[in-house]
């Protein structure tokens, strides 16, 4: 299971090169207006090497890794969950999922929500937006796209308080680094203060990320009648589901606590074996309490 080059970059361990899935447009350049973030991104974007495991390799998604080239020459692994590590080095969450593995869900998600937003008649600037698992703030970049004018970033992680900051600064009104399976007062009072009517969750539900109470108290911040924006690997709303999201998202459809209004199975990404992962995409209304 010897990484491959994806880059043009030989690791020494194989003679056979990964090619890289797609290069991704730099954040801006599809909508034509100017990135938020410093030019200096896209340059440490372009000069990360790194490297796959062999294509015949297989891994859980939650288990998925790469190994990076380091400054001293050597080459050092990330998992694709460790995130914390990921977001101090710039460039390198970009590098990984949009240059190679060619994610699209934040420009999906935010197509669809911008679609439903017109069948509606409402502006895309009159909301206000809970952003849950904000990371380093990509899914805010396409909210502002379409836009979106206020919105709140939430991470449990401050290196990815940190990775927004430095890398798109301005998109957030706020962020928060917040557990929000035990929010803080002071934090709920902030949050509240918002006035939140949107809840995107684009890219972070399932595999121990956000768990369902954290869910839970994002929705809950939510006004009545507000928008809510998802992704979860369809695995996940199976009946043979143990998450915990399977039942609470299932019964609330199906009460009409959430009232889908766009449902899409769209590939979030291709995992390390080429091979694509399937993601459900929702956008709902928020008509009552989640169930559970």
């Amino acid at each position: 299971m010897a990484p491959t080059a994806v880059n043009g970059t030989s690791t020494g361990t194989s003679g056979r090169e990964h090619e890289v899935v797609r290069q991704a447009p730099a954040p801006g350049e599809a909508s034509g207006r100017t990135p938020h973030h410093p030019v200096d991104l896209e340059a440490a974007r372009q000069s990360i090497r790194l490297a796959l495991p062999e294509p015949g390799s297989k891994f859980s998604q939650d288990d998925e890794f790469c190994v990076v080239a380091q400054p001293d020459g050597s080459w050092g692994e990330f998992r694709f969950h460790d995130y914390d590590r990921i977001f101090q080095v710039p460039g390198l969450y970009e590098k990984i999922f949009y240059d190679v593995l060619g994610c699209d869900s934040p420009r999906f998600m935010v197509g669809l929500l911008d679609d439903a937003l017109a069948s509606s008649g409402v502006a895309a600037s009159s909301l206000r937006v809970l952003d849950l698992g904000a990371g380093n703030g990509i899914m805010a970049e396409e909210l502002a796209a379409v836009g979106v004018e206020h919105s709140v970033g939430v991470d449990i992680l401050t290196e990815a308080r940190d990775a927004a900051l430095r890398d798109r600064p301005g998109l957030y009104a706020d962020y928060r680094v917040a557990d929000l399976t035990k929010l803080p007062a002071e934090d709920r009072e902030v949050l509240a203060a918002h006035q939140l009517d949107t809840l995107t969750v684009v890219a972070a539900l399932g595999f121990g990320d956000i768990p369902p109470l954290a869910f839970r108290t994002a929705y809950d911040l939510i006004a009545p009648d507000g928008w809510v924006v998802l992704t979860i690997k369809d695995a996940f709303l199976e009946a043979t589901d143990t998450s915990g999201f399977g039942g609470m998202i299932g019964e609330s459809i199906r009460s009409g606590a959430l009232e889908v209004v766009r449902r899409e199975r769209f590939q979030h990404r291709l995992a390390t074996d080429r091979s694509p992962l399937l993601y459900e995409g929702i956008v709902a209304r928020k008509r009552g309490p989640l169930a559970g």
